[in-house]
């Protein structure tokens, strides 16, 4: 018998628990800096410097943080169904957590790339410095993506949902496209969950679970509500 198959969709929210801070929270990771100068293209050209600094900064952050309850409990569904993670996130708590499948939309803090290569991808633990180049002689950059550009793996992400059973958004305000867009290309009559601390106003629909909680408690109460316990 085909295993039921659950695409997830998760936002800041999921880490926040972890002490990884929301850009969009009052107390949040970008605030004192205008999120322009240090995620986006032309931050990049006018001071790589600063950009790498703030990236180098995340990247010992997420280094330092640890999968919370959210990130294990839906690694803990794959027991009973397929789980496919689709995540807004740049950190890796979603695979330390025991996910097996995470597409992630907007890159990876622990990837790095040339500013001419998109495809030439290196892992980085470390910092990135001006100065460090690819083997093609450019500057290596982190491997994220940035406002204003094209986010890759939205047709993929797109794709997968056509083969689902269950969709499940967790810890996003459904502020940011096109991640936010994903809930539109959801099929007819699937069940949809949306867990968040606020949860956004949506239109009406007879398929959509609200549980306004924390990350961790409303995963714990989506596994319930799933698995009938």
């Amino acid at each position: 018998m085909k295993q039921q198959h659950i695409v997830v969709l998760t936002g800041a929210g999921v880490s926040a628990e972890s002490g990884l801070k929301t850009f969009r929270d009052s107390d949040g990771l970008w605030n004192g800096y205008d999120v322009y100068e240090v995620a986006s293209p032309a931050g990049w050209q006018k001071n790589p410097a600063l950009v790498l600094d703030f990236y180098n900064a995340r990247r010992r952050d997420v280094a330092a943080a640890s999968p919370n309850a959210a990130h294990t409990g839906l690694a803990e569904l794959e027991k009973h169904f397929k789980v496919t993670i689709i995540t807004q996130n740049i950190d890796d708590l979603h695979e330390r957590g025991g996910s097996s499948r995470v597409m992630h939309l907007h890159g990876q803090i622990f990837e790095m790339r040339t500013v001419a290569d998109h495809d030439s991808i290196f892992e980085i633990r470390g910092d990135i410095v001006p100065g460090d180049k690819g083997p093609d002689g450019t500057q290596l950059r982190p491997n994220i993506v940035w406002f204003g550009e094209e986010v890759p793996m939205i047709n993929e992400a797109i794709a997968v949902l056509d083969d689902c059973d269950f969709f499940v958004v967790v810890g996003t305000s459904l502020q940011v496209y096109p991640a936010a867009s994903l809930l539109q290309y959801v099929p007819r009559g699937i069940k949809k969950f949306i867990i968040d601390r606020q949860i956004p106003s949506l239109p009406r629909d007879p398929d959509l679970v609200i549980i306004e909680q924390p990350a961790t408690s409303g995963v714990a109460l989506l596994k319930k509500m799933l698995l009938g316990i």
